[in-house]
């Protein structure tokens, strides 16, 4: 009788187990998947960022960029007016206002 009872057991561990998967499942698709995406698309765009492009920094500034390297970018904000950033903190290319005006 003991060995039945242990077997039980056994199983009520696993099927314990199975609620636990299921939702750490559900958790990587909802959450974790979408964040690769979004970082694997950001990290082409720094890869792919040239000088003239129109850009947004983290912080919300507009800017066009004027020189970069490998950690920093340098941005034109205003006429004459340059700050250095960090390129990670480069979020987006700028799109032109006309055409999200247009869009709407």
């Amino acid at each position: 009788m003991g060995t039945g009872g242990a077997q039980g057991g056994e199983g009520a561990g696993f099927q314990a187990l199975i609620p636990l998967i299921l939702m750490f499942v559900i958790f990587y698709f909802l959450l974790i998947r979408p964040q690769q995406k979004k970082v694997k698309k950001h990290r082409e765009m720094l890869g792919n960022l040239k000088k003239d492009d129109k850009v947004i920094t983290s912080g919300g500034i507009y800017g066009k960029v004027v020189n970069l390297n490998d950690t920093v970018v340098t941005i034109e904000v205003a006429d004459r007016v340059r700050i250095k950033v960090s390129r990670v903190n480069v979020a987006e290319l700028a799109q032109p206002v006309q055409a999200e005006i247009q869009a709407k």
